[in-house]
């Protein structure tokens, strides 16, 4: 194999998931205090963060690659499973923990991190790939597939559902078991789609290019580590992150929301990015589409899953006030975000408006925040302007009835 530069960023990536390796194997050891991750939580914090990141990225190279080998109806079940590991890892434990830690802010913190997650996507990733587009090639617009129709439906089915979840004001076995339900309601769609070949790039098209045998070899290496290393900065990586909040006087819910799923999130960026910059800005559109319908299905509904484990019975994470107007905002955006995408575009006006609204009520929850009002202003204006859409497009209107026909065809 000639190492070429996605071979120095392979290298690079594995390297950087070593000291946070090295770091809980001493730990295990005996040979360093678990204390470490109170009395210097910005170094583990960095650490720690440095292994998710870098595992995120093996795991999307793999997972990019395994699609030449793995059939259609398993790659997609097995590819959306193990993709969303590094997302999904701080909120399981935290889930965790609320569970088997019962009283403290565990519970706080998983609801924190699972909307800001969601928040991020629509946010800041979806105006991100408009905006590389423009810069590559002046393009003021997305296009969307009209298979893409079938993620806008399973959309719009969860968030439909998502509002009753702050009048509950806790997520539970119901809950459950409508989200996994429809996560795994939506692969079943998606493994009888016609099989496209990936487009590969950087070092998955350095992988891809290897022979079959050693590829699939690598590939499961690959899966494996990084599911190690992601495992083992899960537990340092959040109470750090706790810790550092509270040491530098930043509201830890603040950096749970926002920190943790930037890093997580990061190779997705990076991917749409590198697709939007090569003139595919809809394939880069659409990967970031699918992933939010992961995170709002199957992240939302583990959460009660995992909780439950923690606790060791079947039992409902309850909400206060802040954690419900968060999701309320939540649904608010995903609604919005649905009826702007609902006629299959993207525009750099869309993008604007996501992102303005978007920096507005993470800065202002920054200054206020415990000001539950805000958040629900926020909301309400999502809403409204998600029903101004739908009221004055009469193109809208029949865009989003063709968008359940996927539904009603199979």
């Amino acid at each position: 194999m000639r190492f070429t530069r996605p071979g120095w960023w392979l290298l690079v990536t594995v390297v950087g998931t070593v000291p946070v390796v090295t770091m809980r194997l001493a730990m295990l050891a005996g040979r360093l205090d678990p204390a470490i991750i109170h009395h210097h939580s910005v170094v583990v914090a960095l650490v720690a963060g440095t292994g998710i990141v870098c595992g995120a990225f093996l795991v999307a190279w793999a997972a990019d690659v395994a699609q030449l080998d793995i059939a259609q109806s398993l790659a997609v079940a097995l590819l959306a499973l193990v993709a969303v590991l590094p997302e999904y890892s701080v909120d399981m434990y935290f889930a965790y923990r609320a569970g088997s830690h019962p009283g403290g802010d565990y519970g706080h913190y998983a609801v924190a991190n699972m909307t800001g997650a969601n928040r991020l996507l629509i946010g800041l990733g979806w105006p991100f790939v408009v905006a590389i587009g423009w810069l590559h090639a002046r393009a003021k617009h997305i296009v969307l597939e009209k298979e893409r129709r079938l993620e806008l439906a399973f959309l719009l089915l969860a968030t439909l559902y998502s509002f009753t979840i702050p009048f509950k004001a806790r997520l539970g076995p119901e809950d459950l078991v409508i989200f996994i339900g429809l996560f795994v309601w939506y692969i079943t769609f998606t493994a009888r789609l016609e099989r496209i070949e990936p487009e590969l790039v950087g070092p998955a098209a350095m992988l891809g290019a290897l022979p079959r045998r050693i590829r699939r070899r690598i590939v499961w290496l690959m899966f494996l580590w990084a599911a190690g290393v992601i495992l083992a900065s899960a537990e340092p990586f959040s109470e750090s992150l706790v810790e550092a909040g509270k040491q530098l006087g930043i509201p830890p819910f603040f950096l749970v929301q926002w920190l943790a799923p930037l890093a997580s999130e990061s190779p997705e960026f990076t991917i749409a990015a590198i697709y939007a910059a090569r003139g595919s800005s809809g394939i880069a559109l659409g990967t970031l589409l699918s992933s939010k319908i992961n995170q709002w299905t199957l992240l939302v509904g583990l959460i009660p899953l995992v909780f439950s484990a923690g606790l060791r019975k079947v039992g409902s994470l309850a909400m206060d006030h802040v954690q419900t107007h968060e999701l309320f905002l939540t649904s608010a955006q995903s609604l919005f975000a649905l009826m702007v995408l609902a006629d299959m575009r993207f525009s750099l006006r869309d993008a604007g408006v996501l992102a303005v609204l978007f920096l507005a009520q993470m800065i202002t929850q920054m200054i206020l925040p415990q000001n539950e009002s805000l958040r629900t202003l926020f909301g309400v204006v999502y809403i409204i302007f998600a029903l101004g859409l739908l009221l004055a497009h009469r193109e809208r209107r029949e865009a989003l009835k063709e968008t359940m026909e996927p539904l009603r065809r199979k």
